[in-house]
């Protein structure tokens, strides 16, 4: 299904400065040894998933590595690839269905954007999606909780988009895009919260409302593209990769809805619990700076004090 010349497209002309890696980007090769390469994925899955409830059981006579150096450098890279990424999508993306002519619909159903500068920052999408993985090797080593939505929407992800990349899914256009930009912002955070910065909730909050709208916005993209093929118009994506995105994009909907109620919602939720625990220890500092300091002779009787001033002052004699 994947094409290699596509038109109209957003030209390398469209941009001031291309990279040499971007330049030399080569969209045929990349395409076919996806096609070859793709159910790798899986095998990349199956392994995750044995290895990080593996090394959950390894944990646990063990004690939590810190890793807050290491875990800052991975999210502060993770961030910067995510903001260079963002930028170079977002004016093809922005042409894709405001410039010339084009309309959401060709947005969703003309893969245009699967060569040059954009087709470039479309393939680094998807392998990027294996380095990823990594992220929960730091939760695993550190002993941090590893919930359900952390590990499926890792599995989930990576399978989903390299299905995608080897026919050229041409709503990929926006998933790619939206994912670049809510990470950028997402591994940021990361990267502060790994300096031990304590930022306000909003910014979690934000976060989490921002893969929210993503989710929603895959549903309505996903039932555009099928309204199209249903009445017979010409869109650039299979039923067998539509009917995988209505499924993990649904679950990703109901799970993100799930944690943001338990995280910032219900009562007695971890932020709740953070405040708490702040509220006290500074009780307790205050507590510590107001009392007077303990007389180091305050636990002594009086009649030992006595006895050694008589002896010091017969020794004096």
């Amino acid at each position: 299904m994947a094409q290699y010349d596509y038109w109209p497209r957003y030209g390398n002309e469209n941009y001031s400065l291309i990279l040499p890696l971007e330049d030399s980007f080569d969209p045929v090769s990349s395409t076919q040894w996806m096609q070859r390469n793709w159910l790798h994925s899986i095998t990349a899955s199956v392994a995750y998933v044995v290895l990080i409830f593996g090394g959950q059981k390894l944990m646990e006579s063990r004690k939590p590595f810190a890793l807050d150096g290491p875990l800052f450098v991975w999210n502060s890279v993770l961030a910067i690839f995510s903001i260079l990424g963002f930028v170079r999508m977002t004016p093809e993306w922005l042409w894709s269905w405001h410039g010339d002519g084009n309309s959401f619909t060709y947005s969703v159903c003309t893969a245009s954007f699967a060569q040059g500068v954009t087709g470039f920052w479309t393939e680094q999408f998807a392998m990027s999606k294996v380095a990823e993985l990594i992220d929960t090797a730091f939760i695993v080593v550190r002993k941090r909780p590893l919930i359900f939505l952390h590990w499926y929407h890792h599995v989930t992800v990576l399978v989903y988009t390299w299905h995608a990349y080897k026919d050229h899914t041409a709503s990929g256009r926006w998933f790619i895009w939206m994912n670049y930009g809510v990470h950028a912002l997402m591994y940021s955070y990361y990267a502060l919260r790994a300096l031990k910065m304590r930022l306000p909730k909003q910014i979690a909050m934000i976060v989490t409302v921002l893969q929210i709208s993503q989710m929603v916005m895959g549903v309505i993209i996903g039932v555009t593209v099928y309204r199209v093929k249903a009445a017979g118009g010409a869109c650039q994506q299979t039923y067998e990769n539509l009917a995988l995105c209505f499924t993990i994009y649904f679950s990703y909907f109901l799970l993100f809805c799930n944690f943001f109620y338990h995280a910032y919602l219900k009562r007695n939720n971890r932020y709740a619990h953070l405040e708490a625990k702040k509220k006290k220890e500074s009780v307790v500092e205050q507590k510590d700076e107001l009392e007077p300091k303990e007389d180091i002779n305050a636990n002594i009787h009086p009649s030992l004090l006595g006895s050694t001033t008589k002896r010091r002052v017969q020794k004096a004699d």
